[in-house]
């Protein structure tokens, strides 16, 4: 049953990328076109997620234990920060200029189109330099890094 969850949310998820046509570059890059050809909808496509997962994170709330686990997985962190905010921007930017994120690329990769294979590739191993260079880099306790911010 622990696969089973993840399975069905990914199918449905995909299906609504498909449905919605959010698989398409040029669906995106309108929607950031702001001066030009503008394209909506993206943002009904958000707001449509937005109407069905805040109920369900609500209703998650008010569980003592999640469904089909054991115990909740949810983030430590919750302040933002310099990888945060430079994630995002790195992100942001691959997505404006391909017009592609993660989601839409995976399921794309069915059309065997070469550049959202190239764009799929380039992803996982970016991943992967991220996830090599978080284990190789040194880690300075909290402490340390607020008394050096502290003492100027």
């Amino acid at each position: 049953m622990s696969i089973l969850a993840p399975f069905l949310c990914g199918l449905i998820f995909g299906a609504g990328l498909l449905i919605s046509g959010m698989v398409q570059p040029t669906k995106v890059l309108g929607f950031l076109d702001i001066l030009g050809a503008w394209d909506p909808s993206l943002a009904v496509v958000m707001a449509a997620a937005l109407a069905v997962s805040v109920p369900g994170f609500m209703l998650v709330d008010r569980s003592a234990q999640p469904w089909f686990a054991g115990q909740f997985f949810r983030p430590g962190k919750s302040g933002i920060d310099q990888p945060l905010v430079s994630g995002a921007a790195m992100f942001g930017i691959g997505w404006g200029l391909v017009g592609l994120c993660p989601g839409p690329a995976l399921e794309s990769l069915a059309t065997l189109s070469p550049g959202i294979v190239v764009f799929v590739v380039a992803m996982a191993a970016g991943m992967l330099l991220h996830d090599l260079w978080q284990r190789l880099r040194p880690v300075v306790p909290r402490e340390r890094q607020l008394a050096s911010a502290a003492d100027g």
